[in-house]
């Protein structure tokens, strides 16, 4: 018997955007194509396997959503307009208000989207370490800039400052994920970022310096 009507239409973005949150809310490995299948809309796997080729190949595509939406509150740190202080700043708070908002999952999907993977899914665990790569080198270079410009002291502390940095914003991942708000997380930044202005240099405090 011939079928009658229309062939329900696939919206691929509304896909991505349902693949996102499952990914983002279960990591990688524990979600199934069962389930991304029927996030979609039950589509067929045949249907599944045309759009995106593979779970992996789709979560790579997720990943480069996410950078591009949710990701960009990482974006001042790497915005040379900025002092590197407040590009750090805007940076943190952006990610804990991002983290810790209930309109989408909680925590960072590239911090915790592949914590735990079998060795066979080692390439998708590489995908976002790389990515936790381009954080680390970007607070550190915010942290170089302002020692180049002046701004902060060359010494052992200001040395592991970048690693503190990005330690607090990888852990901001486990607080929001259980449960912690964006206003206590907010107030944390404010208490890490003493850190940095207790290692700031002081105006004219160079100029004081040479003049002994």
């Amino acid at each position: 018997m011939a079928r009658t009507g229309r062939p329900r239409e696939f919206d691929r973005d509304k896909a991505i955007d349902a693949a996102t949150a499952l990914f983002w809310a279960q990591g990688y490995e524990p979600t199934s194509l069962t389930q991304l299948k029927a996030s979609m809309g039950h589509i067929s796997p045949a249907s599944f396997y045309a759009a995106f080729g593979s779970k992996e190949a789709l979560f790579r595509e997720v990943v480069q959503h996410y950078l591009a939406t949710y990701g960009q509150v990482m974006a001042p740190l790497w915005d040379e307009s900025l002092s590197p202080r407040e590009a750090i700043e805007r940076t943190l708070r952006g990610s804990a208000r991002m983290q810790a908002a209930r309109s989408h999952p909680t925590g960072c999907l590239v911090v915790s989207g592949a914590s735990n993977c079998s060795p066979e899914n080692e390439p998708v665990r590489a995908l976002l370490a790389a990515e936790r790569q381009r954080t680390r080198a970007g607070l550190r270079a915010c942290v170089e800039r302002a020692i180049a410009k002046g701004e902060l002291k060359a010494s052992p502390a200001t040395e592991a400052l970048p690693d503190i940095l990005v330690t607090f914003f990888h852990g901001m991942t486990c607080e929001a994920r259980d449960g912690m708000g964006s206003d206590n997380l907010d107030a944390a930044v404010t208490s890490l970022l003493t850190l940095w202005d207790v290692n700031a240099v002081k105006p004219g405090t160079e100029k004081r310096s040479r003049k002994r």
